[in-house]
């Protein structure tokens, strides 16, 4: 390589500005285990005073639940119709929000006793719901997270995801933790942490190996929920038909 091409090749990549660097990523280190439901197709996933709620899917299946952390007990059930798909869950005040996958419909329940309060329409595939203290915010599978007034559900904005300008597709379960969202990518070990304001990924998390082979069975399916401890600053994931929950902190990379 000649000297003059060599600076040229310096000057173009001193030029290109810090927001095209690549996104940092995450490693984990695993804090607790706890059991989990291994029939459990886990789809939402919240914590909120002191108490685990997670949403279950496939049909026939389906199910809102409260959990036990310590013991993986299911201590409230509540079951979804036959026909309906269970997905992603929020808690908004004293209810709880749960999406359908291909029913569009949105279930409304109150959160102390489970009875079913409301059913919405809702206009396309639900996937992932988490808020911000102000919006609901809503995955559909797309790279586009959607914001929704939580009494009406009526659409308020939209933003792209993206990284370094590509698209993040099949954005999935979602945890809003210390102004970020947190999305599970469906079949795959990787979280995006995305800024709510531009879609910008700001870092990756990936949990690649976080379910040891000595605990998956031929029917363990992919990592699927988020939940995050606000007060103890706690964050949990697990999966669909895991054994196990994890509490994990996270780790930079060099």
């Amino acid at each position: 390589m000649s000297r003059k091409f060599f600076l040229l090749l310096l000057l173009l990549l001193l030029s290109v500005p810090a927001a095209m660097a690549a996104a940092p990523v995450y490693g984990y280190r695993i804090v607790n285990s706890y059991p989990h439901d291994p029939g459990a197709f886990t789809q939402g996933l919240v914590y909120l005073e002191g108490v685990l709620y997670e949403g279950t899917g496939l049909q026939g299946s389906s199910s809102l639940r409260r959990v036990d952390l310590e013991s993986g007990r299911v201590e409230q059930l509540q079951r979804l119709a036959g026909t309906l798909f269970g997905e992603g869950i929020a808690a908004w005040g004293d209810k709880l929000i749960q999406l359908t996958y291909r029913n569009r419909l949105l279930l409304v329940y109150d959160r102390a006793s489970f009875r079913l309060l409301a059913t919405h329409p809702y206009p396309r595939e639900g996937w992932g719901i988490t808020h911000d203290g102000q919006r609901l915010i809503v995955s559909d599978g797309t790279s586009v997270l959607r914001f929704l007034d939580p009494q009406t559900f009526a659409e308020s904005g939209r933003v792209a995801i993206h990284d370094r300008g590509r698209p993040v597709e099949r954005l999935n379960e979602l945890e809003f933790v210390e102004g970020e969202i947190f999305a599970n990518v469906w079949q795959t070990d990787r979280i995006a942490r995305i800024d709510p304001q531009t879609g910008e990924v700001t870092g990756w998390i990936d949990l690649a190996g976080l379910l040891p082979p000595a605990l998956r069975r031929g029917n363990t399916d992919v990592l699927n929920g988020i939940a995050y401890d606000a007060k103890g600053r706690r964050l949990f994931v697990t999966g669909k038909l895991w054994p196990a929950l994890f509490e994990i902190e996270l780790l930079p990379r060099p």
